[in-house]
């Protein structure tokens, strides 16, 4: 046997190796270490050694197994108990597997339609099942990557809920934006599984796309801010390992997917590439600069022609190239495939897995049915090998990263604890009540608190909304969720007489899931209107939950699952519903509970309070009443512009100074704009005070703003800063969103908030398509909104 000191310096020489030139060696053999055990086994070895080693073990068969998930074929794993029963494992993927999808799901691809999914301890014994199998029983023992959905807190039962990232975009509040990934990512963790298919970071441009619920809105510094904060949340510090209680984010979906053609799901994004720098790209690239996520996921659509799946200028030029990005590409489901079915790119799935791998695309999701002909193409000269090994290497890197080697396996006693705790319930709470936004108010918000021994007043709690708590897509199945009517019951107690009715139905089925969407009957709505107005007939307040299912706006996954709108309208007889409750001659405070952004011209004119609440998640019902009776007062702003119509669209804040120059007949401006919110106090904001007024492009300028809580209550304002540049090489928008703070401030208190503009506020991409930042003024402006500004001039000189 070599002496220690031999064996010390022959790893040594290997490690160094393997870390100088890792994709040199990827074909050369090392030195054998079989004496010491494997380098890819000894945990302080660093990663790319360790990669290196196991790479050069593998078969041919095991490194296009690494490139595979399960999903569908969990069923055919199960024993008569339906449990994972390992010796079906080892004959249906004799040469391993690297990746399981949702865990957490009972029999995979659309199993919760049917079932439940699995608890905490279910899912934490499939996963250590096959971790155990994984490790112990398969040739080269390496552990399979688990990945789950995160968007809004973990998408499994007995998880917290927390409200969709429109929503949660709404609050302008970036650190509780990483707070509540802290904890979707503990839940996750805590279960076994490495990767969360999350944050979402698309620009929502058009609100007929059913996922817009699913972003952080219209404006590429608002969702850059918020992805950033939601990578930070998930995966900790932008270290090497993985910090216990993490786990890798995935940034989606790369890009233009937030405007597609027609606003329908996956359609072609008709976008240029100077539109993609300037809109698209920079959140994908501040979360990777400044978050450093495990995984990017190409998306659906294509661009100019070419699917991002297939794309090598987007995926190896821009995303790898331009950015840095060193970690895995992972597809989305069946979008390899997509590329022979849909896009019609390549004859058969042979050619579609050729198409991915060489651009870039390292992992097939969710079942790997394209990239399982990798290994007959290999064979036959169709691709190279080390194609294959540069995608395994990504791969292996996030198992090695996350100590999957090491630390395998969940502990069921302590996932059970931290799941769905009182810290988590008590932030969904919070998250829910600064996620509102308030759009109309005429005095008649806050209601009084009924007292105790006074006459009961009657409060009518009407709506599709009222009873049930909608969570939106993606959602989780937490343990208890809390309706408006729940939270008001909760709050008022028997102080108040509380009359309730549904008022209308709008789909005759809310699963998410479910592929048919069939609208509620009107004859039948008609009675349910006319019930609900004799109910509130004798009440003294009417509360109006009124807006979406979580099947009329959705994620159109497939021609017989739709989830997009030609309409921004409210759905079924729901403005017939509001008619018939106004003609009462009662206030009606409505509070809107939906995942795309509705025109509600007559719901706004008319009514006396407006509170846009989205799907606010398992506690919003608390804090809608906690907002209805004043102890919260609402400070969200809208993350998107509400148009008038669905005529109007495109329209967003940010747009060209040729755009809307007005219609015929009708308003161009919005029913609400971007940033917009109002409050139960009143604030007023200064003009921006500028430290210098002239910078030089690389300088930067500090911005100070005033603001004062000038009403009775308190309350929280978001100060906004917009910069335009007044005359450039190329055209340029009307307004740019560049630094926010939401700050918090007492009756009659005064704030100076400072924010400090570079380099990045004031860039541009000229007619060379080259980032720089071109001399001239440049107009600063501060306000409430991305309307109601004050300015300054600064002057960048030469």
């Amino acid at each position: 046997m070599p002496s220690v000191a031999s064996r010390s310096a022959h790893r040594t020489l290997a490690m160094l190796l393997a870390c100088v030139a890792p994709v040199a060696l990827a074909g050369a053999a090392l030195p054998s270490l079989s004496e010491a055990g494997p380098l890819y086994k000894d945990a302080t070895a660093p990663v790319a050694a360790r990669v290196e080693d196991l790479l050069k073990r593998m078969t041919l068969e095991e490194k296009v197994g690494q490139l595979l998930t399960v999903w569908g074929g969990k069923a055919q794993m199960l024993d008569a108990k339906k449990r994972i029963d390992p010796a079906r494992v080892a004959v249906l993927f004799p040469n391993g597997f690297g990746g399981f999808a949702r865990p957490s799901d009972t029999l995979g691809a659309g199993s919760p339609r049917v079932v439940p999914g699995h608890d905490v301890r279910g899912t934490i014994d499939v996963v250590n099942t096959l971790q155990r199998y994984a490790l112990t029983q398969t040739r080269l023992g390496i552990p399979i990557l688990f990945h789950e959905e995160g968007l809004h807190g973990y998408a499994a039962r007995d998880a917290t809920s927390f409200p969709v990232p429109i929503g949660l975009a709404s609050s302008w509040d970036p650190d509780m934006i990483r707070r509540i990934n802290v904890v979707t990512g503990r839940e996750i963790a805590a279960r076994g599984v490495t990767l969360a298919l999350s944050p979402v970071v698309d620009v929502a441009r058009d609100p007929r796309w059913g996922r817009i619920e699913e972003t952080f809105g219209e404006d590429p510094y608002l969702v850059g801010e918020m992805g950033v904060a939601a990578v930070q949340g998930l995966q900790g510090d932008k270290a090497e390992k993985l910090a216990p209680g993490k786990v890798f984010a995935t940034l989606k979906h790369l890009t233009g997917h937030g405007q597609p053609e027609s606003g329908t799901n996956i359609g072609p994004a008709q976008i240029s590439e100077r539109e993609l720098r300037e809109n698209f790209f920079p959140p994908f690239e501040q979360a990777i600069a400044r978050g450093a996520p495990g995984a990017v996921m190409p998306s659906y659509n294509e661009i100019d022609g070419t699917p991002s799946h297939a794309s090598k200028w987007l995926l190896q030029d821009v995303l790898r190239g331009e950015w840095g990005f060193s970690g895995a590409i992972t597809s989305d489901y069946d979008a390899i495939d997509q590329l022979r079915s849909i896009h019609h790119i390549a004859a058969d799935r042979t050619e579609a897995a050729l198409l991915a791998i060489n651009a870039g695309v390292d992992s097939d999701l969710p079942e790997g049915d394209s990239y399982k002909t990798l290994v007959d193409s290999v064979r036959a000269g169709k691709v190279s090998e080390a194609v294959i090994d540069n995608a395994v290497r990504k791969m292996l890197e996030i198992k090695f990263r996350a100590g999957l080697f090491e630390h395998p396996y969940a502990d069921a006693a302590a996932a059970v604890k931290i799941t769905n705790n009182a810290e988590a319930r008590a932030l969904a709470r919070i998250a829910a009540a600064r996620s509102m936004v308030l759009l109309k108010n005429d005095g008649t918000l806050p209601l009084a608190m009924p007292v105790a021994g006074a006459a009961r007043p009657t409060i009518a709690v009407i709506g599709p909304s009222a009873a049930v708590a909608r969570l939106g897509g993606y959602y989780g199945q937490p343990p208890v969720t809390v309706s408006i009517l729940d939270g008001i019951r909760a709050k008022v107690g028997a102080r108040a007489n509380i009359v309730t009715s549904e008022g209308v139905k709008i789909t005759e089925n809310d699963d998410w899931w479910e592929d048919k969407v069939t609208l509620a009957d009107p004859a039948a709505n008609a009675k349910r209107i006319a019930a609900a107005a004799e109910a509130a007939r004798g009440a003294d307040m009417i509360v109006l939950a009124i807006g979406d299912t979580e099947q009329t706006s959705r994620e159109a996954w497939a021609d017989n699952h739709l989830g997009d709108r030609s309409s921004l309208d409210l759905v079924g007889q729901q403005q017939d519903l509001f008619d018939a409750l106004k003609a009462l001659g009662k206030p009606v405070v409505v509070v809107m509970i939906n995942g795309r952004p509705l025109s509600i011209n007559k719901v706004a004119a008319k009514a006396n309070a407006v509170i846009e609440g989205w799907y606010l998640g398992e506690q919003g019902g608390n804090a809608v009443a906690d907002a209805l009776f004043g102890d919260v007062n609402p400070g969200g702003k809208l993350p998107v512009t509400i148009a008038r119509s669905v005529g109007q669209l495109p329209m967003f804040y940010n747009y060209k100074p040729s755009a809307h120059r007005g219609y015929l007949f009708s308003e161009a401006t919005p029913l609400f704009p971007f940033g917009y919110g109002l409050s139960y106090t009143s604030f007023t904001i200064g003009a921006p005070q500028l430290s210098a007024t002239t910078i030089r492009p690389d300088g930067q300028v500090e911005v100070k703003v005033d603001v004062a809580n000038t009403g009775k209550r308190a309350g929280d304002e978001v100060v906004q800063v917009y910069v335009r540049d007044t005359v450039s090489s190329v055209t340029r928008p009307v307004k740019e969103l560049k630094a926010f703070r939401r700050v918090t401030l007492q009756p009659g208190e005064t704030r100076t908030v400072s924010f400090i503009l570079g380099r990045r506020a004031f860039e541009m991409w000229n007619l060379d398509m080259k980032r720089v930042v071109e001399p001239g003024q440049f107009e600063i402006m501060a306000g409430a909104n991305s309307v109601d500004l004050k300015s300054a001039t600064l002057t960048v000189a030469p």
